[in-house]
């Protein structure tokens, strides 16, 4: 009986917090990071990060003069630094001191909650997509001109 309350609680699914953040300046996101890295392993979650992710550069050209000097032009670059934080293992008090925290100006926070499901269900899952569903066939109507 003992052997299978634990077989039960290892196959129950598991809840993972993912944070992705953005910022145009790579100090704000580090610092930002470290924040919220530290108030995590503060409340005994399991944190896998920060993870960078590739800067998503947008470059802009635009003419210097409005009309007559067309090879007289500036160029500007914008760039998005992207990092990505798993924190696993989580509990109530790790997401009120998530929550609770107050980050610097100019990043941007996306929180997601997944849910990651036992053997079972990732075997039943695995079985539904081998399923073919038929296909479905349309004739087509042709007109001739007269």
């Amino acid at each position: 009986m003992h052997n299978l309350g634990i077989l039960k609680l290892h196959l129950m699914s598991k809840q993972k917090i993912r944070i992705k953040i953005k910022s145009f300046d790579h100090k704000v996101i580090d610092d930002a990071c470290r924040m919220i890295i530290e108030t995590a392993q503060k409340t005994g979650a399991i944190v896998m990060g920060p993870i960078p992710l590739p800067t998503l550069i947008d470059r802009f050209t635009v003419n210097k003069s409005t009309f007559v000097h067309k090879n007289s032009r500036e160029q500007y670059e914008m760039r998005t630094h992207k990092r990505l934080v798993d924190i696993t293992e989580s509990s109530s008090a790790t997401i009120e001191e998530l929550s609770n925290l107050s980050l610097p100006s100019g990043v941007d926070i996306e929180i997601k909650m997944i849910m990651e499901q036992g053997e079972h269900a990732e075997q039943s899952v695995a079985k539904s997509d081998l399923k073919k569903t038929p296909k479905k066939t349309t004739a087509k109507k042709t007109a001739k001109k007269a």
